[in-house]
């Protein structure tokens, strides 16, 4: 098991991406072993994922990093020996921008491009300015803030640890460590992403709900990454129920193709040769009639609405209805007839504009509460 984890960490001759693909599937999967010859394979987990205390958690101030030119970061965690992640500590005078720069640097070729085929955090940090984290790959642009997610309350001085202290607490917490790597991190057609905190809570709301077998409404302001957060949750819901299905709604051609293509180079869909879209209204039916696929994805004008009064199709396993744009696609015969035939499923609407008037139905009426809210000043507020 420790030779191939040697072997998939190993940068020579592929990008860091690509080592970092192969070792995250061993990681997260387990490794395959052959006892001996003639004999099945077994799985070597690397990692318990259920009980982080099965597991050992480890500090280093200073690892020196050999390559090219020796650096030293400031802290590096491990998971069962494992480098996970990588943080740079700045002073209160120096930009946490420097930091950020620097774990990119030792990245590269000329650096310590294979140490960081293992590592799926990195994080810059300043008592001054916060906490930003991103992962291999990364570009500076798009390291992002972890609050503090107790804040003392409006208007009140923050408390002592409030920008560096207990956000990197939040951040490092075993279990939500080993949950950020776990179903957090996607693999999008050569860009290694990690979810902006909040997408990670909008997905952790949403995971509270649907235990409890019901839906709602995610509110996120445009560009604030909707099609990432379906992708994970749809990848949560697939491996956490064996009897799930997710079907993606939409209602313009090119977002069905956008959504699409994300799922296919995020691993959500297994056999990566097929298409998860929906193409005639005759396949709706017959796609929801079979035991496969287990991801689908469809425009609201496949649901065919000549009768609205005639028996539904029969539906297979326990069905997860993603709706994104739910505010366009809330009322009317289609979305009647969505809802008649996919009675019982849970419904989820994705959302940055909201439908508020009462002169016709309102988002929340037709898919429920809202699950979580990021509104249009928080995204001005967070760049």
């Amino acid at each position: 098991a420790l030779q191939k984890l040697e072997t998939a960490a190993d940068t020579t001759g592929v990008t860091l991406y690509q080592a970092n693909l192969r070792t995250y599937q061993l990681l997260r999967y387990g490794v395959p072993v052959q006892v001996s010859v003639g004999e099945p394979h077994e799985t070597v987990h690397l990692v318990d994922w259920t009980d982080p205390a099965s597991n050992d958690f480890a500090l280093a101030e200073e690892v020196t990093l050999r390559g090219g030119y020796e650096r030293r970061p400031d802290i590096v965690l491990y998971l069962n020996g494992i480098a996970v992640a990588v943080i740079e500590l700045k002073r209160s005078s120096v930009e946490v921008a420097d930091g950020v720069r620097q774990l990119i640097t030792n990245q590269e070729e000329i650096f310590n491009k294979g140490f960081f085929s293992t590592v799926q955090l990195l994080l810059a940090a300043s008592d001054s300015q916060g906490v930003r984290y991103g992962t291999t790959g990364t570009p500076e642009k798009f390291f992002v803030q972890w609050k503090d997610e107790d804040p003392d309350g409006v208007g009140a001085a923050p408390a002592a640890g409030a920008l560096l202290d207990r956000p990197l607490a939040q951040l490092c917490n075993k279990e939500r460590l080993l949950d950020l790597i776990r179903n957090f991190i996607i693999f999008d057609a050569g860009q290694k992403k990690v979810p902006r905190p909040h997408q990670y809570f909008a997905v952790k709301a949403a995971q509270e709900r649907i235990a409890k077998r019901e839906g709602g409404v995610i509110w996120h302001t445009q560009g604030s990454g909707k099609s990432i957060l379906m992708v994970v949750l749809a990848k949560w819901v697939l491996e956490h129920d064996p009897e799930a299905r997710v079907l993606v709604v939409t209602d313009r051609d090119e977002l069905d193709k956008q959504i699409a293509g994300v799922m296919r180079n995020a691993g959500v869909i297994g056999d990566t040769s097929t298409s998860p879209r929906i193409t005639s209204r005759r396949e709706v039916v017959e796609k929801l009639g079979s035991d496969a696929p287990r991801l689908m994805c469809a425009l609201i004008h496949k649901f065919d609405v000549s009768d609205l009064t005639g028996p539904p199709p029969p539906v297979r396993g326990r069905l997860y209805v993603f709706v994104d744009e739910c505010h366009r696609t809330q009322g009317g015969d289609m979305n009647r007839q969505m809802k008649r035939w996919l009675e019982g499923a849970i419904f989820i609407g994705f959302t940055g504009t909201p439908l508020l008037r009462r002169d016709k139905p309102m988002t929340r009426d037709v898919f429920g509460t809202y699950i979580h809210t990021y509104k249009f000043h928080e995204g001005v507020a967070d760049g």
